[in-house]
C-alpha cells in the first residue's frame, strides 16, 4: 500500500529507464519510442551493430549532461561526449573508454535519430504539456532546441540556443505540411504525457523532447517530469510564456508571482 501511495503521487521521476517502460506499455506511443536498452557491453555492440549510430545515456541525470554519441564506421569506432570526440579501431577498446568516462552510473543506449538541422547544426522539439484546473492533460507550448555547433545535446544548458519551432522547420515544408508536423508533435507529447501518467498519476508537467528525422518522422527521445518552464519567455510571443508559467504556478511547479494578479 505505500509502496503504491508513492507512485501515485510522485510528481518527479527520474529514471529514464522507469518512463521508458512505462510509455511502451501504450500502443499508440510505442512506435513513437527509439529501441532502448539498458547499456552493456552486449547490448551496446548489438546496437551498433543494427543501427551503427546510437546514444548512451546516465539513467539518470539532466541537461544533457554525461551523453555520448556511439557510432560503427568502416573499420572504426567512435564516441563523442561534450566536444570531445574519440576514435578507435576496435569495439573492445572503445567499449573500456566509455566505461572509464561513465564510471560506475548505470547506462541506457538508445538507437540513434538523425535529427534534423538548422544551419548545420542538430535540433529537436521540447513539447510542454501540463494539466489544467480539471487536471486533464494539455499540450501548452513548444519550442526547438538548436545545439551548440560543438555539441551533441541541444539542452539550453549545455549551449543549446531556443528557438521558434516554425523558424527551424519552413525550410523543410509547406504551411500546409507545417502545421500537419506541429500537430504530430502536440499529438506525441499529448500522448506520451498520458501514457506515462497511466503508471505514475501524481504527474502534473512534463517536457517530451521530440526529434525529427531526416523524413520528419517524430521520435520521442525522452520525457522530462520537471521541466524548465521558464525557456519559453525566449519566444517572441509573450502570450505562451505567460500561460505556461500561470499553469507552472497553479500547479506549485514555480513560486507564485509577487505583486501580479494571476490572469
Amino acid at each position: 500500500m505505500c509502496l503504491s501511495l508513492r507512485t501515485s503521487t510522485r510528481r518527479n521521476v527520474l529514471s529514464k529507464w522507469l518512463k521508458t517502460k512505462a510509455i511502451l506499455k501504450d500502443p499508440a506511443v510505442r512506435g513513437l519510442v527509439p529501441e532502448t536498452r539498458r547499456m552493456n557491453e552486449k547490448s551496446l555492440r548489438e546496437m551498433l551493430d543494427r543501427y551503427k549510430m546510437v546514444y548512451i545515456k546516465p539513467e539518470t541525470g539532466t541537461y544533457g549532461n554525461g551523453v555520448m554519441r556511439v557510432e560503427q564506421g568502416n573499420g572504426f569506432y567512435s564516441y563523442q561526449a561534450d566536444e570531445r570526440k574519440r576514435v578507435f579501431t576496435s569495439f573492445r577498446s572503445m567499449y573500456r573508454s566509455i566505461v572509464r568516462d561513465k564510471r560506475k552510473r548505470p547506462y541506457l543506449v538508445q538507437k540513434g535519430i538523425h535529427l534534423l538541422k538548422y544551419k548545420g547544426r542538430r535540433f529537436d522539439i521540447r513539447v510542454m504539456v501540463q494539466r489544467d484546473s480539471k487536471r486533464a492533460w494539455e499540450m501548452t507550448a513548444m519550442i526547438g532546441r538548436v545545439a551548440h555547433p560543438k555539441k551533441i545535446v541541444t539542452n539550453y544548458h549545455s549551449g543549446g540556443k531556443p528557438t521558434d519551432v516554425r523558424k527551424l522547420l519552413r525550410p523543410f515544408a509547406s504551411a500546409e505540411k507545417l502545421s500537419r508536423i506541429e500537430k504530430a508533435l502536440s499529438n506525441a507529447g499529448y500522448d506520451a504525457a498520458k501514457a506515462l501518467s497511466r503508471t505514475y498519476p501524481g504527474l502534473n508537467m512534463i517536457g517530451a523532447d521530440i526529434g525529427l528525422d531526416t523524413r520528419l518522422r517524430p521520435w520521442i527521445i525522452e520525457l522530462n517530469t520537471n521541466p524548465d518552464p521558464y525557456i519559453f519567455r525566449h519566444l517572441a510571443d509573450k502570450s505562451i510564456s505567460r500561460k505556461v508559467l500561470r499553469y507552472a504556478r497553479a500547479l506549485k511547479r514555480i513560486p507564485p508571482a509577487h505583486n501580479k494578479p494571476v490572469p
